[in-house]
């Protein structure tokens, strides 16, 4: 059996993970609207290793949110997982921030006429998204996305749609369409990414440690 260690950095929410076999054993995370990554994150660590009755040498892989998201959460969450597969020899896994917090949102529809649109907050009126089918297929690409009153028409039209993440609040005050659901106040969290990492592991889909950086998307502006 395999058990991975699970870091989601790319947001406010610190949030540390273990699963084994796909399945959630512990989770410990700070879901507020402040940057805690620097003080929490390896305590979070340690402490859900202990609580679990578990050392570094019981993991298997180390799994990280690659982002988009925070340029500072994102660097302090992929250092910190770099560090532990350099000094621990483990494998790394990452899993893209936008699956994870679309995962969130649980679609039972036979028909497929509703999607999923994760939303995290970037500057102004523009969000990183993408577009989930009911299935949780992927069917438009990651991309920042300005929005306007006109945004995602073509899905609304089609049916249901589920509007999930940070960027959330500021696409409802524009959008009126009746088809639109708007839940409020989610954040990417490592208890998602437990599932959709052990899969990963399963089909060796692993990165370069040496190599590996986050998916910034955009390149950062400081101020």
């Amino acid at each position: 059996m395999h058990t991975i260690l699970c870091l989601e950095t790319a947001s406010t929410n610190c949030s540390v993970a273990i699963g084994r076999e796909g399945e959630i054993l512990g989770l410990k995370e700070d879901y507020s609207k402040n940057f805690s990554h620097a003080e929490r994150l390896h305590i979070f660590i340690e402490e859900i290793l202990k609580e679990n009755n578990l050392t570094f040498k019981d993991l298997d892989a180390i799994a990280i949110s690659e982002g988009p998201g925070s340029y500072t959460g994102l660097r302090i969450g992929v250092s910190a997982a770099k560090g532990l597969c350099y000094s621990l020899e483990l494998p790394l896994i990452a899993v893209p921030t936008l699956t994870s917090l679309a995962s969130q949102v649980k679609v039972d529809d036979e028909t497929n006429n509703e999607f999923v649109i994760p939303m995290m907050d970037a500057r102004r009126m523009e969000v990183y998204t993408a577009v989930y089918d009911a299935g949780g297929n992927q069917i438009e690409p990651v991309s920042a996305k300005i929005l306007d009153e006109n945004s995602y028409t073509s899905y609304l039209e089609k049916g249901k749609v589920h509007f999930i993440g940070s960027g959330v609040e500021k696409f409802e005050k524009i959008c009126s369409h009746p088809n639109a659901n708007f839940i409020r106040e989610k954040l990417p969290s490592a208890k998602e990414m437990v599932k959709i990492a052990a899969m990963r592991y399963k089909n060796s889909d692993l990165e370069d440690v040496a190599y590996f950086v986050p998916y910034y998307l955009k390149d950062f502006i400081a101020g």
